[in-house]
């Protein structure tokens, strides 16, 4: 193939992934379909994004709709029924909220706060394998140093408003969050879809993960 045909083959790959994601999300196949082109070689996700992004793009992409989610009550809470947007997603697979998921669950929302106007087109969500109400809060004092609540449900409901905490069923944390293992401040980005495809880390600068989400709904309507 020629320079020409290559650049030509890039341009449309580029365009049909801005083509995809300015179409409504409420249309999850389209999101599938991207996916299954992305996951099988035949677009290039990378490249069609541009390599400035901060995250890490996680390849293949996890559908969170295809484990089970619960809510709080013990009732199915499938992604699927929440609000269409972009969510910063923080995940603990311990009964006990430490100092690193209290600092990741700060972090994600001083983020979203930051997002000023466009503060409304993301969620933060919450999955442990352990509910809210049989998971502690193992700090004496919270990121912004001021004392921390008696109890992990009293901190949701003074310091993370907003926020929707989900229980993952069925022992599948590991395949749904392999990189926890690795490096345990790990949170993630999850698409309107319901398409977990971006992982960051404790030491990433809130300033990145900002210009990362700006790109992204620069270039949705999701």
């Amino acid at each position: 193939m020629s320079e020409a045909q290559d650049d030509i083959q890039l341009r449309n790959n580029r365009l049909v992934l801005l083509t995809i994601i300015g179409i409504p999300v409420t249309m999850i196949l389209t999101g599938t379909w991207l996916w299954y082109f992305v996951i099988n070689g035949k677009l290039d996700l990378v490249d069609a994004l541009g390599t400035a992004n901060m995250g890490t793009l996680v390849q293949p992409p996890r559908q969170l709709d295809d484990y089970p989610l619960l809510a709080q009550n013990g009732e199915a809470g499938p992604y699927a029924d929440l609000p269409l947007k972009w969510t910063l997603l923080v995940v603990n697979n311990d009964p006990v909220c430490d100092a690193t998921c209290e600092n990741s669950l700060y972090m994600t929302r001083q983020i979203h706060i930051a997002m000023g106007k466009e503060l409304n087109r993301i969620d933060r969500m919450y999955i442990s394998e352990v509910p809210v109400v049989e998971t502690q809060l193992g700090v004496a004092q919270l990121s912004d140093e001021r004392p921390a609540p008696a109890s992990f449900a009293e901190y949701l409901e003074a310091e993370q408003k907003g926020l929707t905490p989900l229980v993952l069923g069925d022992r599948a944390f590991d395949q749904l969050f392999p990189e926890l293992a690795a490096d345990q401040t790990t949170w993630y980005l999850v698409d309107p879809a319901g398409w977990v495809m971006m992982s960051y880390t404790g030491d990433i600068s809130y300033k990145d993960v900002i210009s990362d989400l700006k790109f992204l709904l620069k270039n949705s309507n999701g």
